[in-house]
Parts: structure tokens; sequence; C-alpha cells
């Protein structure tokens, strides 16, 4: 049986079926690589994977991950584009259509915590990446405001998805009701129509 007791299981369970059908898979914070590593194990074999980020000790970590269970997953390791740079940039890698994106922000697990994702960047990320996202492709982004730049984050990006027009998108913001405030979050945003 899935757990449901956090936002990452709730954003693995919400994501496997669409995985059935995604081409273009985006992992915009690749961190330790456990969500590229999810991603590639339900993926299509013919799905291309993006896996962006910022600080080269989390690339070689995924890279590693991945190249270690590359017996149990879906796709060829070269289908899957581990991206040393900011998600911001995406535009510079990918030019197609996205189906699906993943954001799991903070800093990274066992890593130096004065490196962490920036709500201006993550927004002009999530904003490209939903002008570009096809119709039924969606966007699982994990927040975490516990700390500063993650409580930053978490109201900008509230801000902004809720003004997002619902003939293009439908947003939900999930949170454990009976948890600490400071839990993770996840915002669940799927593309219904053309956004322009």
């Amino acid at each position: 049986m899935q757990k449901l007791s956090n936002s990452i299981q709730l954003t693995h369970c919400l994501l496997k079926d669409r995985l059935n059908e995604a081409k273009i898979i985006v992992d915009a914070t690749a961190g330790n690589g456990n969500d590229t590593l999810f991603l590639a194990q339900n993926a299509l074999n013919n799905a291309q994977i993006y896996a962006f980020d910022i600080q080269k000790e989390a690339i070689e970590n995924t890279k590693a991950l991945l190249i270690k269970n590359k017996d149990n997953i879906n796709l060829p390791l070269e289908n899957i584009s581990f991206i040393h740079d900011s998600h911001e940039h995406i535009d510079n890698y990918i030019q197609t259509k996205i189906d699906i994106a993943i954001f799991n922000l903070g800093y990274l697990p066992g890593g130096d915590h004065k490196f962490t994702t920036k709500d201006d960047t993550t927004l002009k990320t999530i904003d490209k990446i939903l002008n570009n996202l096809n119709i039924n492709g969606c966007v699982a982004i994990v927040m975490y405001p516990g700390h500063e730049e993650g409580s930053k984050e978490y109201q900008s990006i509230k801000l902004f998805v809720k003004d997002l027009p619902k003939k293009s998108f439908t947003v939900g913001w999930y949170k454990m009701i009976n948890h600490n405030f400071n839990a993770p979050a996840l915002c669940w945003i799927e593309k219904v129509g053309e956004y322009a």
C-alpha cells in the first residue's frame, strides 16, 4: 500500500500514473537524486529526463545513484541529461513541450545549508515551465517553510499560483493539517487550457 504521510510520498503517488504517458520530464532540483531515480523507475522507456542542479555535488550524487540503480530503471541512462546549471536557464536546454516537472526546494540534504533555492529564480522557472507545459501536463512543487528562504519561497509561490487563470490551470495546495506549521507542503499544478 502506498503511504501518503508526507509531501514527497503524495507527490510520487500523484506522478506515478502521469509518468505512463510523459515524454519530456524535468527534475528542476536534482539534489541527491531520489526524485530523478523515482522518475526513471516509472517513466516510459523512450522518455527523456532532464535533471538540473546548481551544485556540482548534487549532479554527481544524482548520476551515481542512477548508475548504481541502472538495472532498476525503465529507460536507458543516455535518456537522462544531468545539467549542472540553475533551473532558471531551462530554456537553454529544453525547447520542446514539457509533460511533467518536479521541484523539491530548499537545500541539498547533507550539504551546505547556505546554498538553497531562491524564490526569485524558482518563480521564473515555474513561469517558464507553465508557459511550455503540454495541456494535461503537471508540475509538483515541494516546499519547506521551516527555514528563512524556504518560508519566502512558500509565500511567494502561494501568491503566484493563486492568481493563475482557472481556464488554464487547476492548482492544489496540500499540507498536513495536524503537523507542525513548518512541515513540508506540496503545490500541484495541472494545465487544463492554453496559457498566455
